[in-house]
């Protein structure tokens, strides 16, 4: 089983304006900054960078003349373009700030169309600075999408996950929806309708809930993605404890990415959202009853010798039994996972073993 940290990351960095109590709440404020913004594509060459008059920060300036002021991330984009180092450059004044950038879109590199992202409500703003064929997947549609298949984000079976498995009132101190003008991150789980399962722990029997995350940048600060799983409960802090059957879909952002998310996620949420225990309760029961001739043989194919045996290890010290069915191999590949130092290498053993589920 994996401890799953993201949702946690995302609570304890979130100011309290990028924190939202409902999927209502959340789509209003996307809706309205899509309505502002505007994109353009613009030759790099057009692109000027000039110090603000106090010569503290800097605006954008393009063909026309309009300002634009950059987003922390647009300027890391432009200064990519500009083959220069963010970091650096945001030590020094505004005026050899602007120099660097301006000699590197326009002098250092071969002329190149850049795709910008405009936002005019107040002052001008530069959110994204990216390639002309930037295959922008909105906020809006993709939450517009969960409100269809899951609701409000608040009551009914799927929502903000409640504490150790007991509801609680949403508020910003312990919501999962969030967003910002770089980024959204959402986190909902069904602990209604659990997922009965015999024997899980120690001889004793238990249950799961669902639940995903999904995440979209559409300045292109992040792919679009969505991580499901089963899960024992989130804590107070968003860590989500006890997960398994993890399994990951992401959508770059190439020029058919929104054409993908309606063709290919809308209705896998949709299945998502619907599905029954009785389908996962089978994938269970068919790995409980899958009973394997060669253990042996099924692990070293799957997982190298050198990891089979650890499996096989980690499974009988946690069952006092060895390994028997395929579902044996799910419990003892993350049980092994546990022991695994590093996440991204322990999520990709739950991963695989979760995949074990579908075989039958």
């Amino acid at each position: 089983m994996a401890t799953l940290m993201q949702a946690s990351a995302q609570w304890s960095s979130r100011p309290d304006e990028e924190r939202f109590t409902s999927l209502h709440a959340m789509h209003s404020m996307m809706v309205e900054q899509r309505a502002c913004s505007r994109a353009a594509v613009v030759p790099s060459r057009q692109i000027t960078a000039v110090p603000s008059e106090d010569n503290r920060g800097l605006v954008i300036a393009g063909p026309s003349g309009a300002q634009y002021a950059p987003t922390h991330a647009a300027f890391g984009q432009l200064a990519t373009l500009a083959q220069a180092p963010a970091g650096y450059l945001r030590t020094l004044p505004s005026p050899m700030a602007a120099d660097c950038l301006n000699y590197g879109l326009q002098y250092a590199r071969d002329v190149e169309d850049v795709g910008l992202l405009l936002y005019k409500n107040g002052t001008p703003v530069l959110r994204a600075a990216t390639g002309p064929r930037y295959g922008r997947i909105w906020n809006s549609d993709i939450v517009a999408g969960l409100m269809r298949q899951f609701g409000d984000g608040v009551s009914g079976a799927w929502r903000v996950p409640g504490e150790f498995g007991i509801a609680v009132d949403v508020t910003k101190a312990n919501t999962t929806l969030y967003a910002s003008d770089r980024d959204m991150f959402v986190f909902l789980a069904d602990e209604v309708d659990r997922i009965e399962i015999p024997n899980r722990r120690d001889g004793q029997s238990g249950s799961l809930a669902r639940g995903f995350f999904a995440w979209n940048s559409e300045v292109g600060a992040a792919t679009f993605g969505i991580k499901s799983f089963l899960f024992d409960y989130a804590c107070c802090n968003r860590i989500v404890w006890g997960a398994q059957e993890i399994e990951e879909f992401k959508i770059r952002h190439t020029a058919s990415a929104p054409v993908r998310f309606i063709e290919e996620v809308a209705p896998a949420l949709e299945s998502f959202a619907r599905s029954s225990q009785s389908s996962v309760k089978l994938a269970i029961e068919n790995a409980r009853s899958d009973r394997l001739s060669n253990v042996g043989d099924f692990l070293a194919k799957r997982y190298g010798p050198r990891v089979a045996v650890k499996i096989a290890a980690a499974f009988e010290a946690d069952e006092a039994r060895p390994i028997e069915t395929r579902w044996d191999v799910v419990t003892g590949a993350t049980a092994y996972a546990r022991s695994i130092p590093f996440q991204a290498e322990r999520i990709e053993v739950e991963a695989d073993a979760g995949k074990l589920l579908q075989a039958v």
